[in-house]
């Protein structure tokens, strides 16, 4: 996740002149981890403290700066519809699902911002808390040909970063799609790298035609499950479109499980290098019985 302020170690403002009255600004380097703990039959776990974790940032230990259980963390969600032929077939059990998902999943102090893919991606609805806006918003969808997924995520990612810097503030990409990237502009990495730079998770709901089908793309759906692997987030297969409604509420259901952790990033320069994230259980019996889920990493020039 992001820092509380901008990407800086502490900086000082220049010598003030006679006669004024000096000024200190000190920027943090604070890295929010959103984490979900589940026991081994995949059943998520509660009610565990700061106390029980410990991270480590390129291997070496980090001291916790900030811990916040489950509900009350804020979000900022981009949620984005492919609109290609090939996944937008049944318009109204799909925006009825969508707006389920929106009317379960947003408080006051959360925000989504709705946008729509084909052959290029478009910003419907800017970040809001305001229900209704959205539910219009997904009455606005428009069919494409082609599916610009890799430039979603990118835009997705790019907007996320814009948004409020504030502690324990989880950023989230949710994703319907088929998984297949026709447009062909931005690439894989580059999306992976500007959802990293952003903090965001990526939730893939991936639209299955027909398992059996030979001609399925399964690169394309390989490609999101890594992502979200990678980020932090979690993927859902969607055979029946009946079964999308109950995958939003699985999104809904692991966000609301989740654990924020914070800790002050080391000063290593001014490099933007990506640095490695590992959050493990501090008792080391737990590490065996539970399993975490969390981003990999971040770029030291945005967290």
């Amino acid at each position: 996740m992001q820092p509380v302020e901008p990407d800086a170690d502490q900086q000082q403002q220049p010598a003030p002149q006679q006669g004024q009255v000096p000024t200190i600004r000190v920027e943090s380097r604070l890295v929010n981890i959103a984490v979900n703990v589940a026991d081994k039959n995949g059943a998520p776990v509660g009610g565990l403290g700061k106390d029980d974790f410990e991270i480590l940032e390129d291997g070496k230990p980090q001291k916790i700066a900030y811990f916040e259980r489950e509900l009350s963390a804020p979000l900022s969600i981009v949620l984005a519809i492919d609109a290609s032929e090939s996944v937008l077939r049944d318009e109204r059990l799909e925006k009825n699902a969508a707006k389920h998902f929106v009317n379960a999943l947003l408080r006051d102090q959360d925000e989504l911002d709705l946008m729509d893919f084909s052959d290029s991606v478009r910003e419907i609805v800017p970040f809001t808390n305001q229900k209704k806006r959205i539910e219009n918003g997904l009455n606005e969808l428009q069919r494409g040909d082609e599916t610009a997924l890799y430039d979603a995520i990118y835009l997705a990612s790019d907007r996320l970063s814009q948004t409020k810097n504030e502690a324990g503030r989880r950023r989230v990409v949710v994703v319907i799609t088929d998984g297949v990237d026709t447009a062909k502009k931005s690439r894989y990495g580059q999306a992976l790298e500007q959802a990293q730079r952003a903090g965001a998770m990526i939730y893939s709901i991936i639209i299955v035609p027909v398992w059996e089908d030979a001609g399925r793309n399964t690169g394309g759906e390989h490609a999101l499950i890594q992502m979200s692997n990678d980020t932090g987030g979690k993927y859902f297969y969607v055979e029946d479109k009946n079964d999308l409604e109950p995958a939003f509420a699985r999104v809904s259901d692991d966000l609301r499980m989740q654990y924020v952790l914070g800790y002050y990033a080391p000063q290593r320069g001014g490099d933007s290098a990506f640095r490695s994230i590992r959050v493990k259980m501090k008792n080391a019996a737990l590490q065996d019985s539970y399993q975490l889920r969390h981003r990999s990493g971040y770029y030291s020039s945005g967290r």
